[in-house]
């Protein structure tokens, strides 16, 4: 395996992060949610020699996608969306597919919950959440296609099976860090601390 480069932008007025990950040996990248802007993305792409291959969806809200085709067609990438997306992909994907990024495979978790189209990218033991958990908190049900039901299970069922060092990379900047380790966000944050589904129900429902 190669190293993985791992770029975490920060970006528009709602604190989102939006990530660049590369293959350091081919150079082959994948974008995670673009959100507001393209130039600060393909600035940063342009400095460390990397080729965008795939400009991934975590799940359909304007503020992680406005600028997702815009992208593409700037760097001739292929949009990435879970199969269930509303969004216009040319590329979707399901539950435990993966994505070759040179020597590098992402695997698509789907965490639906926040959205029904909610999608994690875990590569190597890094995880990309989008908006289904952040730092201290995770993402809101109360949207179009929100259900705090399937947010507790792609928590509980999905992510908190994962490797303790596992590196947690949210979509926005909502807590007191830019990542932190699985292990130490379960013990602080209270949706990954419910001991079952009622006491989420009581915290997020």
């Amino acid at each position: 395996m190669t190293e993985l480069i791992v770029r975490q932008l920060k970006v528009g007025t709602m604190d989102n992060f939006v990530y660049i990950i590369g293959d350091e040996k081919t150079k082959e990248a994948a974008v995670i949610d673009s959100g507001w802007e393209i130039d600060p993305i393909m600035d940063a792409a342009v400095k460390d020699g990397l080729k965008i291959k795939y400009a991934i969806a975590t799940h359909e809200h304007f503020d992680h996608t406005k600028t997702l085709r815009e992208l593409a067609e700037r760097s001739g990438a292929k949009v990435v969306v879970h199969e269930n997306s509303p969004l216009n992909g040319d590329v979707r994907v399901g539950d435990g597919e993966t994505l070759e990024l040179g020597g590098e495979k992402l695997k698509v978790l789907h965490t639906p919950g926040h959205t029904e189209d909610g999608i994690c990218i875990s590569a190597g033991m890094k995880l990309f959440t989008g908006d289904t958990l952040f730092i201290g908190t995770c993402g809101r049900t109360d949207l179009p296609g929100g259900s705090a039901r399937k947010l507790f299970e792609s928590l509980h069922g999905v992510i908190m099976k994962l490797p303790a060092q596992t590196l947690i990379y949210p979509g926005h900047d909502y807590g007191d860090v830019w990542f932190r380790a699985l292990e130490e966000e379960s013990k602080r944050n209270p949706a990954l601390m419910a001991r079952n589904v009622e006491e989420f129900l009581a915290l997020f429902g």
